[in-house]
């Protein structure tokens, strides 16, 4: 599996803004989702994943009731919807892609495959 993101850019706090994952290959719908982020200087975080039944959980602490994880098997895409947007939010995104759900969606790495990272940038 090929994972492309996309949709990442420059925004003003409380803008927002729709992350994409285009993926390769004939199974997507049989692949469970996440987004992680990365932020200078600082580890990768959990942001938000999706099961392979549509099933989402999010990093409450960082991105409660802003952000909205969802996937289109029809397009092979998953995204991230991204609300209220703030500076702390600024960081490359990553998508990534995994079979198994064990371990569950937020631990990165059990994900076998990641895409590219775009940058999401917020200022103040």
């Amino acid at each position: 599996v090929q994972l492309q993101a996309c949709g990442g850019g420059l925004v003003q706090a409380g803008d927002s803004l729709r992350l994409s994952c285009a993926a390769s290959g004939r199974t997507f719908s049989a692949y469970n989702l996440g987004w992680f982020r990365q932020a200078p200087g600082k580890e990768r975080e959990f942001v938000a994943g999706i099961s392979w039944s549509g099933e989402g959980t999010y990093n409450e602490d960082s991105v409660k009731g802003r952000f909205t994880i969802f996937r289109d098997n029809a397009k092979s895409t998953v995204y991230l919807q991204m609300n209220s947007l703030k500076p702390e939010d600024t960081a490359v995104y990553y998508c990534a892609a995994k079979r198994s759900l064990t371990y569950g969606l937020g631990y990165a790495p059990k994900y076998d495959y990641w895409g590219q990272g775009t940058l999401v940038t917020v200022s103040s």
